[in-house]
């Protein structure tokens, strides 16, 4: 797993005009889709990737590990993305219109989740779980929301939480300790 380092940084790139987490010693930059005009106005200042960020990004990756989807690296690119979303981004209405009611009886106990719109289904990992309403980002390289919307890999949207599903991943794919 890559390990949060004290040269890692977050920059906004006014060419872009995106989020990007920034490493100094290999002067790496790792983009974010998420723009300027959604960002915190701690975000657009800069800061150093701190320890808060650090402990949600190994949570994260933690929590993903444990399922036998991703490789290492897409664990560490999703666990920077659902970070940088979670401390960086300004708050959302929920826009739930998008997506269809859960039907079943089975709430869901897992962040990774499955969104239905009218369009397509997808899987989505809760990064921040209100009582109501619930900020999820797109796990899927895009998906269709309608005909005239759709959500890019690492995008967020908010959602009631009736609309939220639980994933159905078949028990022999799950790591078991």
């Amino acid at each position: 797993m890559l390990q949060a380092g004290k040269d890692w940084r977050w920059l906004t790139c006014k060419e872009r005009n995106r989020l990007v987490l920034y490493v100094e010693s290999t002067r790496e930059e790792l983009v974010m889709p998420y723009k300027t005009r959604q960002l915190t106005q701690a975000a657009i200042e800069g800061s150093c990737f701190s320890l808060e960020d650090a402990a949600l990004y190994e949570q994260i990756c933690h929590y993903l590990s444990a399922f036998s989807i991703w490789s290492e690296g897409e664990i560490a690119v999703i666990a920077l993305h659902a970070t940088a979303a979670k401390l960086h981004l300004k708050p959302v209405l929920a826009k739930s219109w998008f997506f269809k009611p859960y039907q079943g009886h089975t709430p869901s106990t897992e962040a990774i989740i499955t969104l239905n719109s009218q369009k397509q289904s997808g899987q989505f990992l809760i990064i921040e779980c209100g009582n109501d309403a619930s900020v999820c980002m797109c796990l899927e390289h895009q998906m269709q929301l309608d005909d005239n919307f759709a959500l890019r890999r690492f995008e967020t949207i908010k959602v009631l939480n009736d609309r939220v599903n639980p994933i159905l991943i078949n028990q022999s794919q799950l790591k078991r300790a």
